[in-house]
């Protein structure tokens, strides 16, 4: 009688351990999001003559995986349509997209890929390295990044925000605009993108 206590005692503690593995499994699941386009953008800032021009890029996709539990085990992949650039002016966009400035008919995307992913201070703040690659040129960039937060949507889906900031040169990826005497146009383009990602359904 108590060798068969002994095996049940045995099998009791096995279960709870199993159940234990398992719940710490699931908390450590890596989550996938698809970014969405029509809730996310790439903003930027340029100098123009002695002010600020903004714009933003409206097209943006790509996918967003998140390790809650160790943000270290992230990564994402984005990918920006050349051709959605908006600065507020039909006439600019379309000057804007010709091989004077972004070329887009021989340049379509611009895409990033993370390659590294360090936790901050805070369980929502890191560092995001990864290759950019606009103009045909590509560049490894290292910037800082936040989660907004984690949610559910009134259509039954799950999301998470995240905005990042960055400061580029266009010079380094090719473009020469900047670089000339008394240039209208400035080489330092500041970047913020704010990126809201859907939960992929089979991951739901």
């Amino acid at each position: 009688m108590q060798m068969i206590h002994f095996f049940s005692k045995q099998y009791f503690f096995s279960a709870l351990l199993l159940v234990l593995l398992s719940s710490l499994n699931v908390r450590a699941e890596v989550e996938t999001y698809q970014i969405d386009p029509h809730h996310s953008s790439a903003n930027f800032l340029i100098r123009h003559v002695v002010a600020k021009l903004s714009g933003s890029f409206s097209d943006v996709n790509g996918e967003l995986r998140i390790d809650r539990s160790n943000l270290a085990n992230s990564s994402v992949q984005a990918r920006i349509n050349m051709s959605s650039v908006n600065t507020h002016h039909a006439k600019r966009d379309e000057h804007i997209k010709k091989s004077d400035y972004l070329d887009v008919m021989q340049f379509a995307e611009m895409q990033f890929v993370s390659s590294k992913i360090e936790p901050g201070k805070q369980a929502d703040e890191g560092l995001v390295t990864g290759t950019l690659t606009l103009h045909g040129v590509s560049k490894t960039l290292t910037f800082p990044f936040k989660i907004l937060g984690f949610g559910n949507d009134p259509w039954g889906g799950q999301r998470t925000g995240i905005q990042a900031s960055t400061v580029i040169k266009a010079s380094d990826f090719g473009f020469q605009w900047g670089l000339k005497p008394q240039a209208p146009v400035g080489d330092d383009i500041e970047v913020t993108l704010l990126l809201e990602g859907v939960k992929a359904k089979s991951a739901q």
